[in-house]
């Protein structure tokens, strides 16, 4: 009852509108999650129907590519990630794990990996951020899919410029040799799921991946919470 008086004193927004939730909504009203841009990735698995998939052939060996959601830019997904990122809200990025994990789960993906690894932030940034959402995103995945996660398996070792607007060439400039895996027993011979939060060239997946085969990893995939 209590909790009822508090909704309806201080209704709830929902983070990809910003208009109040109705009761038993939780971070997403039931409009903007039924509107959401979903892609399917996960339908296509490692095939070449996958686009994300495509991204990495010739580049470095992935397992799985997948994304919960198209980037749309000024769109639901837009603010979503604005919020994830920059207004401090670690729980949505867990609540978007469990969400894509649930529908991974349903497909039986929980089977084809041992470890989920999120990409990591350098220290300076992860000082004034106060949290790395992807790995808010990597503990909602393996909490539903019941896998062990580690936030520390990888490093960053370099505090690289904003991806922003480079190509994919700068864009893998920036990040070639950023990564290392400083203890690779936790790594060798496990199925690694490697998650960010937004794919775009899959630059700096591809960068983590190499580093986690480097030292050890039996297979990397990926997953995102949006790609675009």
């Amino acid at each position: 009852m209590f909790d009822d008086l508090l909704s309806l004193l201080f209704p709830r927004s929902c983070y990809a509108c910003d208009g109040a939730m109705a009761r038993g909504e939780h971070y997403l009203c039931t409009k903007c999650s039924m509107k959401l841009p979903y892609t399917d990735t996960h339908v296509y698995g490692a095939t070449e129907l996958n686009p994300l998939q495509r991204r990495f052939w010739g580049k470095v060996p992935v397992r799985f590519a997948f994304a919960y959601l198209h980037f749309v830019p000024k769109g639901r997904v837009q603010r979503l990630l604005h919020k994830l990122k920059y207004r401090g809200a670690q729980e949505l990025g867990e609540h978007l794990g469990q969400r894509y994990g649930s529908l991974l789960s349903d497909f039986r993906y929980q089977e084809q990996f041992d470890l989920v690894v999120p990409v990591p932030l350098h220290k300076h940034k992860l000082r004034r951020r106060g949290y790395n959402q992807a790995e808010s995103f990597a503990k909602g995945l393996a909490a539903t899919m019941q896998l062990p996660h580690n936030g520390k398996a990888l490093h960053r070792t370099t505090d690289t410029a904003t991806q922003t607007r480079k190509n994919r060439l700068d864009r893998w400039e920036n990040v070639e040799q950023v990564f290392q895996v400083p203890h690779p027993e936790l790594v060798q011979g496990k199925r690694v799921l490697l998650v960010d939060d937004v794919m775009t060239t899959g630059a700096t997946l591809e960068a983590c991946a190499v580093a986690l085969l480097a030292a050890g990893a039996t297979e990397v995939s990926v997953a995102a919470i949006a790609a675009a």
